[in-house]
């Protein structure tokens, strides 16, 4: 039994035993490779020498910066500390940053070049319009700014603004303009664009929204309007009238469903509910019928009830 076991299982052929040998092999040059790896790297040796050599240039260099006698003082200079030279001569007395000379600033201990910078700023406009403006000024150390504030003495600058209420509106088209009245349902196109905030479309939307309806029975329906903004509305309401209120109906007894559905305020479901109530019931003997209609609700009738007839 066992030597079968063994036969069946562990018996290889010539070519099993070739592939297992190769497979061992491999399995052992993957193994030994990242030993042996290192060896064939070739390490580089890096000369410091030449950095080192640099480095101690640098440090020479700083050190002698000090037996440099022809320098620009300008360059070299710590702004944090005050210039004896300077302050050797400075005095202090009150003066106006706005109109103080070049003179008066290097009396004041300023630098010279600092005092040039404060005239052409001020040559190009610039203005001071209180003593801690002086903080700003570029160049001019916090020792001097302490120094001189308490003497700053600034005439009174202001920037003026114009009000609006003393703005001259003489020249102004828009409140010489006359906007006036406007019937609603007489109204062309040019005397809507009149009013304010009216441009041609509007006013081409106002009147295409006036023929679907039949005309206007109310101003507030102008407020209806597509893409009429409600607070353009409110503008214009004032200046609204409806004196001809000449309306054009629908008869209720002979229209069909495509002509009372064509008005903005009946859609279909109320068209065909009107035709079929009169098929069934016969002629309406007055608008006021309607309601015995039940999606007719008084809401409804109020909007309709001026834009049709039974005769």
């Amino acid at each position: 039994m066992w030597q079968h076991f063994f036969k069946d299982y562990f018996h290889f052929t010539k070519k099993e035993r070739s592939g297992i040998l190769i497979l061992l092999a491999v399995v052992i040059v993957l193994i030994l490779l990242p030993l042996v790896y290192p060896y064939f790297l070739k390490t580089e040796t890096y000369d410091h020498r030449e950095f080192e050599q640099e480095i101690a240039r640098l440090k020479i260099d700083s050190s002698s910066k000090s037996n440099f006698k022809n320098y620009d003082s300008d360059y070299y200079n710590d702004y944090s500390l005050p210039d004896k030279k300077y302050l050797a001569k400075a005095e202090v007395f009150l003066f106006d940053p706005n109109t103080a000379s070049e003179s008066d600033w290097i009396r004041l201990g300023v630098k010279e070049k600092t005092a040039k910078t404060i005239l052409k700023y001020i040559s190009k406009g610039g203005k001071f319009y209180q003593p801690e403006d002086i903080k700003k000024i570029w160049g001019l150390r916090p020792s001097d700014v302490e120094r001189l504030l308490p003497y700053v003495s600034i005439k009174s600058e202001r920037k003026s603004y114009l009000k609006y209420e003393e703005k001259d509106h003489s020249k102004n088209t828009f409140f010489e303009k006359t906007i006036h009245e406007v019937d609603i349902n007489l109204a062309d196109t040019s005397a809507f664009i009149a009013l304010p905030g009216i441009g041609s479309k509007l006013s081409q939307r106002i009147i295409a929204f006036r023929e679907k309806l039949g005309g206007f029975y109310s101003i507030e329906q102008v407020g209806e309007t597509y893409f009429l903004p409600d607070s353009t509305f409110q503008k214009i309401k004032p200046y609204l009238v409806l004196n001809n209120s000449g309306i054009k109906r629908i008869n209720i007894n002979n229209a069909s469903v495509d002509e009372m559905k064509s008005h903005p305020y009946i859609k279909y479901n109320l068209a065909n509910a009107i035709f079929q109530y009169r098929n069934q019931h016969g002629n309406f003997s007055s608008v006021e019928s309607l309601k015995k209609i039940m999606i007719v609700t008084e809401e409804v009738f109020t909007k309709v009830a001026p834009y049709l007839t039974v005769e």
